[in-house]
């Protein structure tokens, strides 16, 4: 398995303006018995976690139909998970959002100063590197 890369910044500024990332933000806290409503309740599991050489476009899919995609993808965001499909968006996509929630993700919301430790080794801490 490949390293993960760092999010570039015209990634992370995308990721800002991501309709999926500002409905999490606006419904991190609205639902907390999310999981119970998911569209994903009724599929297999192993089709939210797809191979890395299998496409994620079925998941995909599927959890753009889903009610509850804000808050699942909250979630994913707040644990930091960097695995599967979670509020249709795949692990390389929720890493530049990652680095925007951490931030106090908006569209307008200016890049965070550098404070404590860089943001790549944030992110490496929920990478695995083999």
């Amino acid at each position: 398995m490949t390293r993960a890369r760092m999010p570039r910044p015209h990634e992370v500024a995308a990721a800002r303006r991501d309709p999926r990332l500002l409905r999490a933000l606006a419904e991190r806290r609205l639902d907390e018995a999310w999981r119970t409503r998911g569209v994903c309740q009724s599929v297999d599991p192993e089709t939210f976690f797809p191979a890395p050489s299998e496409p994620a476009d079925a998941a995909v899919a599927l959890c753009r139909t889903c009610q509850v995609q804000g808050p699942c993808l909250a979630w994913a965001l707040d644990a930091g998970d960097s695995h599967g499909v979670w509020g249709a968006t795949t692990p390389r996509e929720r890493r530049a959002m990652l680095v925007a929630w951490q931030g106090g993700a908006g569209p307008d919301t200016p890049p965070p100063a550098e404070s404590g430790p860089p943001v790549r080794d944030r992110l490496l801490s929920l990478v695995p590197l083999s």
